[in-house]
């Protein structure tokens, strides 16, 4: 796979990395998106992505979807809305913490929101441009659903994106073919962990 080349000013963005989306006894597991999650090693890949991150001081966000206990708040527009309610990623508890492989470090942010696109209701933006990031490598759950409505916000936003097909995972992997072959081709630059951790090096040899 190639990718564009990163730049000094690329950060990582990962989301929903929670036990509910990828968690062998997450709330979601009997749908698949455990067993699709292991098959693509999607925690393990993220965490490669991090800790290359991490090594070369590039910013790393975390988010994650959340329910609210009092009824309504998130709302019953679409499917997907009434599918989070009310009893699954509840704030607070375990199944909307992120997984343990990947807890944030330091001073990395981490941004809970009610919408599929980390760009609807959180402040990623701002903070983006504030750091003069241009770049994003995206990784996280479910590729199809809220990696999706992320990438296409953020290309809308004016940043180049590039998705990790590894280090994405979805319901399962027709699902997972679906957005990486047809829905984000022309969004995204697509890329596998090691030509992204290789990437990610030499921007930071670059800079």
């Amino acid at each position: 796979m190639n990718a564009a080349p990163a730049s000094p000013t690329t950060a990582i963005l990962v989301v929903d990395m929670q036990n509910d989306t990828v968690h062998a006894d997450g709330a979601y597991a009997s749908t698949g998106a455990a067993q699709n999650a292991s098959a693509q090693g999607v925690v393990a890949n993220v965490r490669t992505i991090l800790d290359a991150a991490r090594s070369g001081g590039i910013p790393i966000f975390q988010s994650r979807i959340v329910v609210y206990p009092q009824p309504g708040l998130g709302g019953s527009n679409a499917p997907i809305f009434r599918m989070l309610a009310p009893d699954t990623f509840r704030i607070g508890s375990w199944g909307a913490d992120i997984v343990d492989e990947i807890t944030p470090q330091g001073d990395e942010i981490v941004l809970d929101r009610t919408r599929m696109s980390v760009f609807n209701g959180t402040a990623i933006d701002s903070m983006l441009r504030n750091l003069g990031v241009t770049d994003l490598v995206v990784v996280g759950a479910w590729t199809n659903m809220a990696v999706e409505h992320t990438i296409r916000d953020a290309a809308d936003y004016g940043y180049s994106v590039t998705v990790v097909s590894d280090a994405t995972s979805s319901l399962s992997a027709e699902w997972q073919d679906a957005a990486l072959s047809f829905a984000l081709t022309n969004i995204a630059t697509i890329a596998d962990t090691a030509t992204t951790v290789a990437t990610l090096a030499g921007s930071v040899t670059a800079a």
